[in-house]
């Protein structure tokens, strides 16, 4: 039975934890076969294992009997074979001990130790076996360069700190002592005082092994046979921590002492270290104020673990009995109702028994008889203030000794300790002073420190830390004290009775969740549904709780979008959400610093309108109104953004406003201008966000009158000119729905007006003027454009080219126009279809200009300083030529007669497909991958065919049609069109394009497109041939680029590297005119 125990046991570890147990095994049969490591590449494989595992120790905890005892026992076995002090042991001990130390880096140290061995022979052996180490030098520090030294140190260190607690004295067990080595009764065995001289000098160790000294000494000092060496030791911290020098080593040496003496104090017997308390006390004040301590925030770490443990040592241990005991009920009884109630435990929950009163106040009488030395008051002192240091891991070690004190005091003396905590959350303290107290309050929730009655104070304060967030210049702080506080609200939702916490739940939900939706940080988010969860969870019966926590779980909540538009809208459709979800966004996010968050918060705000249109309209509409002319910057902005977004959300949900409320929101931009908001800091971003505001109204449809429609056009046309990029996008967007909602108040006169001032802008010696206007032209509606479209065409196609002025020359206009252009064309095919007269010419010069400046924009291939700024054009005319392709194809369908026939004919087409191939081929990814899926739109498109393409077949052939195909990848898209020079039509292009990527200076780039070429050439019977065509193809290329060193340069460079190739060779001998 045991056998089969054993074996059910090793399939279940091997199925369900490491997963490379096998290999481990092997190589652990290994070294146990030869006693020692044969092979220091296992060292190094098995190290690799268990970093895999640093995340997930657990999984590895199971094996840790199978590897760890074989290892210490070769140690045990060679350290008695070789001698302690041979030379041999080390190179034996070094790799097992790299093995051991990965297992406890990823395990911890209390999950090794357990599995080293213990025998009372092992002390001086492992004594030994450290003297010899401790002469090495450590080679380097590199953990993957590591040859064993400091983790021989640190094992043998960990072996020593069992070997300690041996049960017998360790005079008797010394034999140098039985020697004649013993130098008097009054001092410790030469066994301890080598193990103390060790120890010391580790202390000064930046590295693990002064914890782990730390530890040792504290487990051997607490002895009752070490009282000499414990005075010795405790003299010897005294003069370190009254040390007024402060350098690398000395600081590192005060690191050491400190952390012993916690160690000390952490297992040490209270009556020996009350002698010691007043001479560590007195260390420890000065060291506080120290220059060392405000420079070391992990010294001021030490410091305050080693305070909270003096201040323990110093209070009795029995615990009191005014603590809160959270009962244990019966399964389901939150769920059901249950009326029994259980008091047989003594608790602060809430709920007093009448018959047990007079039992209760006597047991808090009797604890206020206790005695508290007065050093205590100095230790909660020193406490309070780690609350307020400015590092996490002082605060977080200052709140734990909170609660450790704490859970040794009396009621009242615990209520003065709540009452001083309460104090951090005044507004004059900082942000740190408020997380300290979050986390203090957290321990003393868990520890039962913080009793029901004491949530009417308390609760309100956590809400404030819930939404704490203050302004520090263009960022804000407080996203560590809201995830403290959602870790508060977890901790209640843990430590109390669920009849406790009826009422603070019903408090701490709704902010709960205002902080899971609307945090900008995740983290916090997160923590915040976290506490909401466990809340739920253990305290039962709560209105839709779990339906909440399956839509706010852990992946919905890692998207801020998702979070606002999604999981709060699912969330406010219950009870008592939707005004605190609206209050949250009103109050704190369309006023927030992050302007993102203003636009997300805006967009937010009009999703939740779909449940109380009344309540918005009324009273939400009124309070932005009055918010756009705020003093703040921030909150006139997104005010300015959300009443635009509520407006269109309400007219999306069919709720009309009123005559009044449609003036006011009227009147929003005129007063805008009024208060002259657009001059001076700030005034660029709210042109943004009365771009968006008039986009909104005008798809709401509000009525206007002429005068502000007249004011608004204006304001769309100075924001037209403007510079920046987002505000020129959102008023290009606005201009789009404004012209089409008010083209009647606009009027026919002024509608010529409109048109011929921006096709005069189009020449403008101002950028921004001609970037702006050629996006207009392209979003205004047919009427604007039906009496003359050609000269607004005609305007737009000179405006794709590049400008003869060079100092006026500008990329983003060129790319504007090209797509203004087809976007004007777009808008008169759709609305010329009916007029065949009138379409035929407007086609035709589709077909004629139009796609003449498209072709001319693909060969734009200017730079800057920015570099190929060029290509921005040549992806915009890609666009272009595909949409224009349609618009050809879709009037030859619709009409069958000869002229509309020859609309898109075999050379327009091949002309087309011959550029694209061309951009598919050069340097640049990105245009390799819209081109390549552009022409396979082309080729493969269901919905409109495209006639007369020249080889068709033979395209579809070499050109597969796969979705998951990168064709931006060199690997991909090379070998693909390479072979499109089998076809003569395309070959020409195909070449021009292909010598920019073997000529050009990227490498990885050079070696693709070439290796496709040769494989092209050299794959085929007919390689003279093809080679010949080549040669033809590159002739053309110098001719057509003679005057082009963009081009010709790398074909020079090609013709130059390749020419003495053997193919190149046997077409010269062919009287080949290359």
């Amino acid at each position: 039975e045991g056998d089969d125990e054993h074996e059910s046991k090793q399939k279940l570890l091997q199925r369900y934890f490491m997963q490379e147990w096998k290999l481990v095994e092997s190589l652990l049969d290994d070294i146990g076969a030869a006693r020692r490591v044969p092979d220091l590449s296992a060292v190094h494989r098995i190290r690799s294992i268990m970093d895999k595992y640093q995340e997930q120790g657990q999984l590895v905890e199971p094996y840790l009997g199978s590897i760890v005892p074989p290892l210490m026992e070769i140690i045990r076995f060679r350290a008695m074979e070789f001698g302690a002090a041979s030379d041999q042991i080390l190179e034996v001990i070094k790799p097992i001990c790299i093995i051991i130390y990965s297992l406890v880096t990823v395990c911890g140290c209390k999950s090794v130790i357990k599995f080293f061995p213990h025998q009372v022979s092992d002390l001086e052996l492992a004594v030994s076996l450290l003297i010899t180490c401790h002469g090495m030098s450590v080679g380097t520090s590199l953990r993957q360069e590591s040859t064993g030294e400091m983790e021989s140190k640190c094992i043998l260190l960990l072996w020593l700190s069992i070997l300690v607690l041996i049960p017998f004295d360790i005079s008797s067990v010394d034999t140098s002592i039985g020697c004649g080595q013993d130098s008097g009764r009054d001092e410790p065995p030469p066994l301890v005082m080598s193990i103390l001289e060790f120890c010391k000098d580790y202390l000064s160790n930046a590295g693990p092994m002064r914890k782990i000294s730390g530890v040792l000494l504290a487990r051997l000092l607490i002895r009752p046979d070490m009282a000499e060496a414990f005075e010795s030791f405790i003299d010897w911290t005294h003069q370190i921590l009254s040390s007024m020098e402060y350098n690398v080593v000395d600081h590192f040496r005060m690191l050491g002492v400190v952390e012993a003496l916690a160690a000390v104090f952490k297992i040490g017997s209270p009556s020996i270290l009350m002698n010691v308390v007043p001479d560590i006390w007195k260390g420890i004040s000065v060291l506080m104020n120290s220059v060392a301590a405000a420079h070391s925030s992990l010294l001021r770490k030490y410091l305050i673990k080693l305070i909270q443990r003096i201040g323990i040592t110093c209070l009795p241990h029995n615990t009191p009995l005014w603590h809160y005991v959270a009962r244990n009920k019966r399964f389901g009884e939150n769920n059901v109702g249950s009326t029994e109630q259980d008091f047989s435990q003594l608790s602060y929950s809430g709920d007093w028994n009448p018959s047990n009163l007079s039992k209760d106040v006597l047991c808090l009488e009797e604890e206020e008889d206790m005695d508290v030395p007065e050093i205590i008051e100095d230790v909660i002192e020193l406490l309070l203030k780690g609350l307020r240091d400015t590092d996490t891991v002082v605060r977080w070690s200052a709140a734990k000794g909170v609660g450790r004190v704490t859970s040794r005091l009396s009621y009242s003396l615990a209520d003065e300790v709540l009452s001083s905590v309460l104090e951090l959350f005044s507004p004059g303290e900082g942000d740190g002073s408020w997380h300290g107290g979050c986390l203090a309050l957290a321990e003393l929730a868990r520890r039962g420190l913080l009793l029901p009655t004491s949530f009417p104070k308390v609760v309100p304060v956590i809400i404030k830390a819930l939404h704490y967030d203050v302004r520090r210049g263009p960022h804000s702080v407080g996203s560590h004290v809201r995830d403290a506080a959602a870790y508060v609200c977890w901790a209640f939702g843990r430590a109390y009775y669920y009849r406790d916490m009826e009422n603070v739940l019903s408090q701490l939900a709704p902010h709960l969740l205002t902080v899971a939706c609307y945090d900008r940080e995740v983290n916090c988010r997160r923590a915040a549904a976290a506490a909401f969860q466990e809340n739920v969870g253990r305290q039962g019966n709560f209105p839709h709780g779990i339906d909440i926590v399956n839509i706010a779980d852990y992946f919905a909540l890692s998207s801020r979008v998702n979070s606002y538009l999604h999981v709060a809208v699912s969330i406010a459709q219950y009870d008592g959400y939707l005004h605190q979800f609206v209050d949250e966004v009103m109050q704190s996010k369309i006023c927030h610093w992050d302007r993102g968050l203003r636009e997300l918060a805006a967009t937010a705000l009009a999703s939740l309108l779909k449940f109380q249109p009344e309540y918005f309209s009324d009273e939400i509409l009124e309070s932005l109104s009055s918010s756009t002319l705020s003093t703040d910057l921030c909150m006139r902005y997104g005010a300015t953004l959300a009443i635009g977004e509520v407006v269109l959300a309400l007219h999306e949900k069919n709720f009309a406003l009123s005559t009044d409320q449609q003036r006011v929101v009227a009147g929003i931009v005129p007063a805008i201008e009024k208060a002259r908001l657009y001059r001076g800091k700030g005034g660029e971003i709210m042109r943004f966000a009365v771009s968006r505001f008039i986009e909104c109204i005008s798809r709401a449809e509000v009525t206007l009158s002429e005068e502000i429609a007249g004011n608004l056009l204006e304001t769309l046309d100075e924001n037209l000119k403007n510079p920046n990029l987002q505000i020129q996008n959102a008023a290009v967007e606005a201009y789009k729905h404004f012209v089409r909602a008010y083209i009647g108040l606009i009027g026919s006169t002024f509608t010529k007006d409109i048109v011929s001032r921006h096709m005069e802008q189009l020449t403008d010696s101002k950028v921004a003027a001609r970037r702006g206007s050629a996006l207009a032209i392209g979003v205004l509606p047919y009427e604007f454009l039906a009496n003359g479209w050609k000269p607004v065409l005609t305007k737009l196609c000179n405006s794709c080219q590049i400008e003869d002025n060079p100092y006026e020359r500008d990329a983003e206009s060129r790319v504007n126009a090209v797509r203004g252009l087809v976007s004007v064309c777009e808008t008169l095919s759709v609305s010329k279809e009916s007029s065949e007269e009138d379409g035929l010419e407007l086609y035709h010069f589709i077909r004629d200009d139009v796609m003449y400046s498209l072709f001319k924009a693909l060969d734009d291939y200017s730079t800057d300083n920015r570099g190929d700024v060029g290509s921005w054009v040549r992806e915009a005319a890609m666009n272009g030529l595909e949409i224009c392709t349609y618009i050809l194809c879709k009037k030859k369908t619709s009409k069958e007669n000869d002229s509309c026939c020859s609309l898109y004919d075999v050379d327009l087409a091949c002309e087309v497909v011959s550029l694209l191939a061309k951009q598919a081929v050069e340097k640049m990814d990105k245009l390799r991958e819209s081109a390549a899926r552009i022409l396979l739109r082309i080729l493969y498109n269901k919905s409109i065919f495209v006639p007369n393409i020249p080889e068709r077949e033979n395209l579809e052939a070499m050109i597969p049609n796969k979705d998951d195909l990168k064709w931006g990848v060199a690997a991909n898209s090379f070998p693909c069109f390479v072979r499109l020079l089998q076809l003569s039509c395309y070959s020409k292009y195909v070449v021009s394009g292909l010598v920019i990527s073997i000529g050009g200076l990227q490498d990885f780039l050079r070696k693709a497109s070439l290796k496709s070429l040769l494989d092209y050439l050299q794959n085929s019977e007919t390689d003279n041939f093809r080679s010949i065509n080549l040669s033809a193809d590159l002739l053309w290329v110098l001719e057509k680029y003679r005057k082009c060193d963009r081009v010709i340069v790398p074909t020079l460079k090609v013709t130059y590297l390749h020419l003495p190739h053997p193919i190149y060779l046997s077409a010269s001998s062919q009287g080949s005119a290359f």
